[in-house]
């Protein structure tokens, strides 16, 4: 059976001992963020994943949605929707939404905690949730009052929930593409007519109402994207009283049959002349959608962590049960017929590989998840710029790296299963199926890649990049006479240096050929997140050692965890650096009509 324990102790260091949360959110003004309440509900928050959400796990992959065509409703599998039920009566749903639309107010990255361990638990179910959270984001920083008020308030408090309704059946990460329709109505709403794929709980039984956001075109919009309008169109019609009325023209016409995620209803969805409301300006929908689009990219990055985190801890405990052959250096457990598969060196390698990764990745999602509280609540405007500059070019790191590193985490510890592995009984396979999606949606890496060269890079200077290699140069100097982290600093000013040669090669070459941008840009994207966890590796080291909560065990696997990623792990780098100098020539000079020869 596949379990799933909330890592509490390596939350509450990341959070405390590293990022330093408990001065930061004083600072912003969270006044309620206390070490005392914080660590009460990250208990809590563990109680409910472990024992409501993990044990569905299983049942949602087994089960599926279904989908009934003659009504266009959708079931989720069994337990969902109680589960849900419990979570809106928690207070879970309005965790970090404002107190002013009923939330209670706590940092965006404290919620991340909570997000990690209701994602490894349950990834599926998780997904309804994260949408909700998405709409919130959007409904936040771009709606009318009303809108807030009317919208915003049930989805905070769990009776209704949202979705994002972008990509269609011919135009996906290309939304100047984009076909939906918006006619005015005399009432000031509009008829949003269109189809939408790939939604995500765009129908489910959780809740009586679901607010769709969805993307369309006026009837004088401009061509491309600067002719994007965003609407809100709910499932059930809403004035602007508030009042619900009749069903909408809104419909589930299908629901996929996926890989994995089978538990999360994935929906084509019709809009015919559905009643929806105009958030912000006409043809100014792109900035809602990023918003929107943003938030999720850093969720789907922790949706990577948590699986990769519930992998290996179901990988190390069978590892260090299953008995198979004797160490090569002589039986390490003689009085048994065989030593435990954690002895073998290859077994080593796939679980410190995942430790590594892990651990390494919580401290740069949950760092960038704090540019985003310093964003929202911060009063220091030069501050808030360089979180700005810092959140832009983090984001698509944390996006990519993360699910990249989520499937091979999950690979590794399905592999250290064996044959076991492969058959649903350990529930392994599930996690490696899971696992495949967080790579595609809300942006597949390569256009992460693209994203953080073309745009961060190219585009923006760089300012996030210089940002974050003035953390590394002032984390360097600090403890550049600490002879306990020279074996970490010296390598990793070392890599810092390589980043900006690299970025600037690169941007010579781009400068009379595009196309060196997008050969570069997955290399460009892989080195930058293996240097950026070489400088949270070595916070973390440090951090440990200064902890007066952590123990002398906790302190020596944090060492020799990093010593492991700076071995082993680092040196990928190199690769990503030959591929980047080798140029675009060796990807363009093929014909495209001599690839089957």
């Amino acid at each position: 059976m596949n379990r799933y324990q909330a890592p509490l102790r390596d939350l509450r260091f990341a959070l405390y001992d590293v990022l330093g949360v408990e001065a930061l959110y004083a600072r912003l003004g969270f006044a309620s963020a206390q070490r005392e309440l914080m660590d009460a509900v990250l208990e809590e928050g563990a109680k409910f994943t472990q024992n409501v959400l993990a044990p569905l796990n299983a049942v949602g992959d087994r089960e599926g949605c279904t989908h009934d065509a003659a009504t266009g409703a959708v079931s989720a599998p069994s337990g969902f929707k109680q589960a849900y039920a419990q979570f809106v009566d928690g207070g879970w749903s309005g965790l970090v939404a404002p107190e002013a639309y009923g939330g209670q107010g706590l940092p965006e990255s404290f919620g991340v905690a909570l997000k990690e361990m209701i994602d490894a638990a349950n990834l599926a179910w998780g997904n309804y949730p994260l949408l909700s959270h998405g709409a919130t984001e959007a409904l936040k920083q771009h709606a009318e009052e009303w809108q807030r008020q009317v919208f915003l308030k049930p989805i905070v408090e769990g009776r209704w929930t949202g979705t994002m309704c972008l990509t269609e059946p011919h135009c996906g990460t290309d939304l100047g593409l984009l076909k939906t329709k918006a006619s005015p109505n005399p009432d000031g709403s509009f008829a949003i007519s269109g189809t939408k794929i790939f939604i995500t709980a765009g129908e489910h039984d959780f809740t009586d109402n679901i607010v769709h956001l969805v993307l369309a075109r006026l009837p004088d919009a401009p061509a491309g994207t600067k002719g994007i309008s965003l609407f809100i169109v709910p499932k059930m019609k809403v004035g602007r009283d508030g009042v619900v009325g009749a069903h909408n023209a809104v419909r589930c016409g299908s629901i996929e049959h996926k890989m994995g995620i089978h538990g999360s209803a994935t929906c084509v969805m019709h809009f015919d002349s559905a009643q929806g409301w105009l958030i912000g300006q006409p043809n100014k929908g792109l900035m809602a959608m990023f918003t929107m689009m943003n938030t999720a990219r850093l969720a789907v990055g922790i949706q990577g962590l948590g699986l990769a985190d519930r992998a290996f801890q179901n990988a190390l405990a069978y590892a260090r049960e299953r008995l198979q052959m004797r160490s090569l250096s002589g039986a390490k457990y003689p009085d048994k017929p065989a030593d435990p598969i954690i002895v073998h060196p290859d077994v080593r390698r796939m679980l410190l590989t995942c430790k590594a990764l892990i651990e390494g990745s919580r401290l740069l999602a949950y760092h960038a998840a704090t540019l985003v509280d310093i964003l929202d609540h911060g009063a220091d405007t030069e501050e808030k710029k360089r979180a700005d500059e810092l959140l832009g070019f983090l984001t698509p790191i944390v996006k990519a790296c993360l699910t990249e590193w989520g499937v091979e985490c999950t690979y590794h510890a399905l592999q250290c299963f064996g044959g076991h592995g492969y058959i649903a009984e350990h529930g392994m396979e599930q996690l490696a199926r899971d696992a495949r999606i967080t790579t595609l949606y809300e942006g597949t890496t390569g256009i992460q890649a693209l994203d953080l060269l073309g745009r961060k890079i190219m585009q923006l200077q760089g300012a996030g990049l210089l940002a974050f290699l003035s953390m590394i140069e002032d984390f360097c100097k600090q403890h550049t006479d600490d002879p306990a982290l020279a074996e970490f600093i010296v390598p990793l000013q070392d890599k810092a240096r390589q980043w900006q040669t690299l970025t600037l090669e690169v941007g010579k070459r781009a400068a009379t050929d595009a196309d060196e941008v997008g050969a570069a840009s997955v290399d460009y994207l892989f080195f930058s997140g293996y240097v950026a966890l070489a400088y949270w590796w070595a916070r973390a080291v440090a951090a440990a050692d200064a902890s007066s909560a952590a123990s002398a065990d906790f302190r020596t696997a944090k060492r020799e965890t990093a010593r492991f990623y700076f071995a082993r792990i680092l040196p990928r780098t190199l690769a990503h650096a030959e591929a980047i100098r080798a140029g675009a020539k060796p990807l363009l000079a093929l014909d495209a009509a001599l690839f089957g020869l």
